[in-house]
């Protein structure tokens, strides 16, 4: 008990930092769940079992990834892109397929119907 007391006690300052600046917090929950993805990721990706498979690994948590950042739900876009590829889209317009163009045509079908 004594070795936690001093430890605190000896970074007083930088525990009680979050009560004299205003912005900051008092845990790191935010940074936690925004690296949580990472974490889990980098636990699984030692099971991808060859190079090949980490490589694909890769390239799908690439595709979800960018699909988040755009506000698409990656569910329904790689089924949609897949069925569209599957339909012959042809491959000089896959620039349209792109997770920031999909949400836009998403949305004037939407709008459309």
């Amino acid at each position: 008990m004594a070795k936690a007391l001093a430890y605190g006690r000896k970074r007083w300052d930088a525990l009680t930092r979050y009560i004299d600046e205003g912005i900051a917090e008092i845990d790191n929950n935010i940074a936690e769940r925004a690296i949580r993805a990472i974490a889990i990721g980098r636990k699984n990706w030692l099971f991808a079992g060859s190079k090949a498979g980490g490589e694909r690994a890769a390239a799908i948590y690439s595709v979800i990834e960018t699909a988040k950042l755009n506000g698409v739900e990656p569910q329904a876009y790689i089924a949609d892109v897949i069925e569209k590829i599957a339909s012959g889209w042809p491959a000089s317009r896959w620039d349209e397929l792109m997770p920031w163009n999909w949400q836009h045509d998403q949305q004037q079908i939407a709008q459309a119907a």
